[in-house]
């Protein structure tokens, strides 16, 4: 059993025991998918805001890496102490975003190999049911949905980098063109070649990951907003009184 394999094999008690319940492949796939999300949504988050907080760090960053840049030693003792004022790791967003690949590489090889990993003889019939406009899950869907989830794809990742939620953005721009463009294109061709089941659950993960980053967005906003209300505050409480300001009489 490969490693994404141990992952695979509980995700397909859950998904087994949830088609005992719905009696429906296609829609139990969608509330497997729901569920999966649901559970990541406090790594999405963590991952997200600690990226673009990051991001809004760059500035900064270029600053120190400018003034000390044939003084290594120095360059690292300025970042760590931006680091630290700012309350920002570059690590953050790591361990969320292994996390989520993890499950989301087990879900990849649970629906591309069920029968893999669910020994229900039930199961057997259940992955090739028919759901809305294709005929059988368990083989591909030769266009609408491998479209669907090409623009799904794209929305999400492009909003992601739009509000700099994407890990290496700002240092590697030309990678995230291609990126930004060539992974919505080679998910249309997986998406054609791989069981509807699989891409049925990665375009309702992608759609669902599209409300995640406006709620992210906004998260963020109000997030900058008080930090630039409380430096604000900060800075009028150490303005000096000027002579003849006081108290009237």
């Amino acid at each position: 059993m490969s490693f994404f394999g141990l992952f695979a094999t509980p995700l397909g008690w859950i998904l087994t025991a949830l088609y005992r319940v719905i009696g429906n492949y296609g829609i139990t796939l969608v509330v497997l998918t729901l569920i999966v999300k649901l559970c990541l949504y406090p790594a999405y988050k963590k991952q997200i805001l600690s990226t673009a907080g990051m991001a809004d760090l760059q500035p900064k960053m270029k600053e120190i890496q400018n003034r000390y840049a044939g003084d290594t030693v120095k360059m690292n003792e300025e970042m760590s102490k931006l680091y630290k004022e700012e309350g920002a790791s570059p690590m953050a967003g790591c361990l969320p975003m292994i996390i989520q690949m993890v499950i989301i590489m087990g879900l990849f090889t649970l629906l591309r190999l069920p029968m893999n990993y669910m020994k229900s003889e039930q199961m057997y019939f259940a992955i090739h049911e028919s759901f809305l406009w294709i005929n059988d899950l368990s083989q591909p869907d030769p266009w609408i949905l491998p479209i669907l989830s090409g623009i799904a794809t794209f929305v999400a990742f492009y909003m992601s980098s739009e509000n700099g939620g994407v890990p290496g953005q700002q240092q590697n721009g030309a990678m995230m063109m291609v990126m930004k463009y060539g992974f919505p294109i080679m998910i249309v061709w997986l998406a054609k070649t791989y069981a509807a089941g699989l891409a049925t659950y990665w375009f309702i993960s992608q759609f669902i990951q599209i409300f995640y980053n406006i709620r992210f967005n906004q998260i963020r906003k109000k997030m900058k907003r008080d930090k630039m209300e409380a430096k604000l505050k900060k800075h009028l409480d150490r303005k000096p009184v000027r002579a003849g300001e006081g108290v009237r009489r």
